[in-house]
């Protein structure tokens, strides 16, 4: 029986950065993308109609920016594997995203390589997910 493609959910408000993310997990047959946002605001609102087990987040965004999205999407549905992806880290930022329940950083610029490793390395989710 072929093992369940985990659906993950693309949130930047950068177009060429959805775009690249897009290709990379859509080159591998592990991943689904099952939806794109270009804030915050609309990642908490997709994660909840759409129920992905991975959010790849970007931190700095207009309208609500991806520490708030992460606190909101982990207190709706906590069980969702959150990646956050910034351009601008800084240690603040990882204690806080890691203290808000977050399950990996990438630092842009990234690689190919580097995305799906990161995902692939994410935990099992439970049973009966």
């Amino acid at each position: 029986m072929p093992e369940k493609l985990k659906r993950v959910l693309i949130v930047d408000d950068n177009d060429v950065m959805r775009t690249l993310l897009r290709a990379i997990l859509r080159s591998e047959n592990q991943f689904e993308v099952v939806g794109e946002a270009r804030n915050g605001l609309a990642a908490v609102e997709m994660n909840e109609r759409m129920k992905p087990d991975i959010v790849c987040l970007d931190v700095v965004m207009p309208e609500m920016d991806g520490l708030e999205a992460l606190r909101a999407i982990k207190q709706k549905r906590p069980e969702t594997q959150v990646v956050m992806i910034t351009g601008t880290p800084s240690a603040g930022n990882v204690q806080e995203a890691m203290s808000l329940g977050a399950n990996g950083f990438i630092i842009k610029p990234f690689n190919a390589a580097r995305i799906i490793d990161t995902l692939a390395a994410l935990p099992p989710l439970p049973a009966g997910y």
